[in-house]
């Protein structure tokens, strides 16, 4: 069951093609990751999404069917330019918030208090949001869009401005909601992170999919003819290996078109090697994304 599909959306401002055709479909309960360059056209295909934009052309169905005011409230949305009161205190700002979604006033305080300890903030309730730090306000927007309890989260950028302390709390966050049953759509250019929580992405870049599907599928779709291997000692001659370099306490072997994994490691096992690591040399998304975008 897809919680948000997007099929074919097209969008234009004047000359500009901000969105040419883009598709993608995200299941209940996955953390999913939209990513692309700068000015690829995330952020328009969000704004297509929550129905803040009108698309040209394409279909958007989101929490089964077109959105409706009532859906709004079951949706958290961050988006990458803050949005909170800077004036205001950061408890009363955020009770605020919640009852835009539809909690009482007396609900949102509860539901607010242990998202104040546990992203270490309850000292800070008092305090202006101009007077708290660009990472203590990304908590405090990270906190804006959970509060009401969303059946779907976007998210653009949720760990800008986070040191790695908070950025793990964040990531523990968004890992107990999916435990939940929480679907959450993620936009970052932070592609580790993507690697350690999103299953499937959806990579556009001027305003096209590049690639979409699995990450595991992809990585193995864009491998080279490489091993990682880690021996006890030093390695010894092998065939097929047209180069060597060292990768972190292993070293990697790009094989001739003629040499396959199993070559390599049936001549160490036969040269009674010790072997402590043999894997197949998966890209990085980094190394993915650079790729993708460079050849479109």
């Amino acid at each position: 069951m897809h919680t948000v599909e997007v099929s074919h959306l097209k969008k234009a401002f004047g000359a500009t093609q901000a969105v040419a055709d883009v598709s993608f479909a995200v299941g209940k309960g996955e953390i999913f990751g939209l990513l692309g360059p700068n000015g690829a056209g995330k952020t328009t295909s969000i704004r297509l999404m929550l129905d803040i934009f009108q698309p040209d052309a394409g279909t958007v169905s989101i929490l089964d069917g077109s959105m409706t005011d009532a859906k709004k409230d079951r949706i958290g949305y961050m988006p990458e330019e803050r949005g909170l009161y800077q004036e205001m205190p950061l408890e009363p700002c955020l009770i605020y918030l919640g009852t835009l979604k539809g909690l009482s006033k007396a609900e949102a305080r509860r539901r607010l208090q242990p998202y104040l300890e546990r992203f270490d903030l309850a000292q800070h309730r008092t305090k202006k949001l101009k007077e708290l730090s660009k990472g203590m306000q990304q908590k405090a927007q990270i906190i804006s869009t959970v509060l009401h309890g969303p059946e779907l989260l976007i998210m653009d950028e949720p760990f800008s401005g986070l040191d790695p302390v908070n950025t793990q709390l964040a990531k523990d966050l968004l890992l107990d909601l999916r435990q939940q049953g929480v679907t959450v759509i993620m936009s970052t250019h932070i592609m580790h992170q993507v690697e350690e929580m999103c299953n499937r992405i959806v990579l556009i870049n001027q305003g096209r999919n590049v690639l979409y599907g699995e990450l595991a599928e992809i990585q193995r779709q864009h491998s080279g003819h490489a091993v990682r291997v880690k021996v006890v000692g030093e390695l010894p001659p092998l065939a097929g290996v047209e180069a060597i370099t060292p990768h972190n306490n292993a070293v990697q072997l790009l094989l001739d078109q003629q040499t396959s994994p199993q070559d390599i490691l049936q001549q160490l096992v036969s040269q009674q090697c010790a072997v402590e690591q043999f894997e197949i040399a998966l890209p990085s998304l980094d190394e993915i994304f650079i790729r993708a975008v460079s050849q479109q």
